[in-house]
């Protein structure tokens, strides 16, 4: 990988994990805000894909939808099929930024979320020479 593209990769990776610790942060709050905790880890998620598939030499495209992120990213490296399992935090992308459709998960659903954001994580970063 060319210096120029690690600056970049480095940069997405900086984003991603500033939504991840945004996300743990907000859970030892006395009151967590469980909508925001996860949104910040679907938004960790589709970075940390969307930073591999920059490594790989593409350009992001514009979606919130994991599912099709770790197809693209199964297209280079097949065991990322196995982050279909991350695909729930899809829908914290748009539906928990609303009121159209209320709802507000309970922090347990919130710790589920931070912990496959970090499982998601720790799996992408080690297929990744920065």
């Amino acid at each position: 990988m060319d210096e120029q593209l690690k600056t970049i990769v480095s940069q997405w990776l900086i984003k991603a994990d500033n939504d991840l610790k945004t996300a743990g942060h907000g859970l030892t709050a006395d009151e967590p805000i469980t909508d925001t905790i996860c949104f910040h880890c679907q938004q960790a998620v589709e970075k940390y894909l969307k930073m591999y598939l920059v490594s790989k030499g593409n350009d992001p495209f514009i979606t919130h939808n994991l599912s099709i992120l770790v197809a693209k990213c199964a297209d280079y490296d097949p065991a990322f099929n196995e982050l279909q399992r991350f695909d729930f935090l899809t829908s914290y992308a748009v539906s928990l930024r609303y009121p159209d459709d209320f709802y507000m998960p309970e922090v347990e659903e919130a710790e589920e979320a931070l912990t496959a954001a970090r499982d998601a994580r720790a799996f992408i970063v080690a297929r990744i020479e920065i």
